[in-house]
């Protein structure tokens, strides 16, 4: 089975790199971080992830800048992109929603198994 390449931008280095372990231990999964959020449409399109996981709140260019920037790209456009944040509680959410500006979000800290259900939703 190929495995799914994912994309997980966000300004938390020990969060980010935890995810990244977490799923390419599943074995499903290549996973590759940006720390960055303006480097983010440079390491989507160099990578070409099929899914992305973008931080909403970052200090150089925030989550709907950069969803926004790949919505423009022509090799990005398609890609499903779920944002993560903590600022909604958990408690308000569900694997079948709610949306920000029409994508997915997830509420941190969030675990594996939402990160592949999340996945598997959205991958196609």
């Amino acid at each position: 089975m190929e495995k799914i390449k994912v994309l997980i931008v966000d300004d938390e280095p020990n969060f980010a790199q935890m995810l990244k372990l977490n799923l390419e231990a599943t074995g499903g999964y290549i996973v590759r971080v940006e720390n960055q959020g303006s480097k983010a449409i440079e390491a989507a399109r160099g990578f070409m992830p099929r899914i992305i996981f973008l931080d909403i709140v970052m200090p150089d260019m925030d989550g709907p800048q950069i969803l926004a920037l790949c919505r423009e790209d022509a090799l990005l456009k398609n890609v499903p992109v779920v944002f993560l944040t903590a600022l909604v509680p958990k408690d308000e959410l569900s694997l079948d929603g709610p949306f920000i500006a029409g994508n997915a979000f997830l509420a941190k800290p969030v675990t594996t198994e939402q990160l592949v259900t999340c996945i598997k939703r959205l991958v196609k």
